[in-house]
């Protein structure tokens, strides 16, 4: 077994980061050892910023990333900032040209040749140069409307159509989802913002229909066509990152279309909104194909995106450290698995 510990920098103190922290801090045979944030929080006991008791572990004072960050400071360094594959690029080239591995939770960056194809090629080049892998993970994309649909047509002999459709709540988010997905706003606030396209809502559909169809087999044609709705709350909800007023938007449904020869092969739905409980919505997560054999898949209720993001972010680790250089997704590497035991044993010399 290797001796030393797995080192890790966390990039990003937010809703995820905190998590992340708070997982790795229970896990055996890893131990945080940076943490790079912005601002005033430079200098300040990372336990503080996040209302962490430290106990008898040593202090981790964070830092700028420049400070933080240096050749043979970790083992791997997990970025959960943003969404964007464009936003990741320099902090991930950071990481990288210092020969540390990276995972990153930025949405695109699951799968960012598909919006990004420049970049990502040019983060593989990268990452080969120097050694070190990078990975695009999360809740998703990355697991339940893509690697998990991919994994479930390993029982197929063929497929027709694939339906993916995820009822989620959207409270355990920061408040960079929230604005993403224009959670407390007006209905007419939010149609202006989508007419002028500053409205993300999910980010992540090109991502996972492209990793479904690429893992397939399917070549797309055209562009994947995607829609957003408000969904308009009847009563008022309050999340840790949000408050909606009857009336207002509590959410946002997206739905994403994938098609191959001009047929419709790969169909997404996505309404996410805070506290739906409140308006007697279940959340839950849905896989129906269509082939030999059928296949329907539910579960009920959803897999809670916060728990999910910082689990796949943080179970991941080993593989990364582990896979030969270059820019990795989830059908690159071995599936994701809780780690119960020590992380040291899985780390290959």
């Amino acid at each position: 077994m290797r001796k030393e510990n797995v080192k890790v920098i966390v990039w990003g103190l937010g809703a995820m980061g905190k998590g992340i922290v708070e997982m790795l801090l229970k896990k055996k045979g890893v131990e945080i050892v940076g943490a790079v944030v912005r601002g005033d929080k430079i200098g300040k006991s990372m336990y503080e910023l996040i209302g962490i008791d430290r106990g008898d572990r040593p202090d981790v004072i964070a830092g700028s990333y420049e400070d933080v960050i240096k050749e043979g400071a970790a083992d791997v360094v997990i970025i959960s900032t943003d969404s964007y594959t464009r936003t990741n690029f320099d902090k991930i080239k950071y990481c990288l040209e210092r020969k540390i591995n990276v995972i990153s939770t930025a949405e695109e960056m699951a799968y960012p040749k598909a919006q990004s194809p420049e970049l990502a090629a040019e983060l593989d080049r990268i990452a080969k140069e120097n050694g070190v892998t990078v990975l695009g993970t999360g809740i998703n994309p990355g697991l339940i409307m893509d690697l998990l649909v991919i994994t479930l047509t390993g029982a197929c002999i063929d497929v027709e159509s694939i339906k993916a459709e995820r009822v989620n709540n959207l409270s355990p988010f920061g408040p960079t989802v929230m604005h993403e997905q224009g959670v407390g706003i007006t209905v007419e606030e939010f149609n202006r913002r989508v007419a002028e396209n500053d409205l993300a809502g999910h980010i992540g559909f090109p991502e996972s229909i492209n990793m479904i169809a690429d893992a397939l087999g399917w070549k797309l044609s055209g562009e994947i066509k995607q829609e957003k709705s408000p969904i308009i709350s009847k009563v008022y909800r309050k999340a840790p990152h949000a408050e909606v007023q009857p009336g207002d938007v509590a959410g946002c449904f997206m739905k994403g279309y994938g098609y191959v020869d001009g047929e419709l092969k790969i169909e997404m739905l996505h309404p996410q909104q805070v506290e739906p409980q409140l308006e007697g919505v279940e959340t839950g997560d849905y896989i129906t194909i269509k082939g030999t054999p059928n296949i329907s898949m539910q579960i009920k209720p959803e897999v809670p995106g916060g728990i999910g993001t910082i689990a796949m972010a943080v179970n991941m680790i080993p593989h990364v450290i582990n896979a030969s250089p270059g820019l990795k997704t989830m059908i690159d590497l071995p599936v994701p698995r809780a780690i119960m035991g020590d992380m040291r044993e899985l780390i290959e010399e």
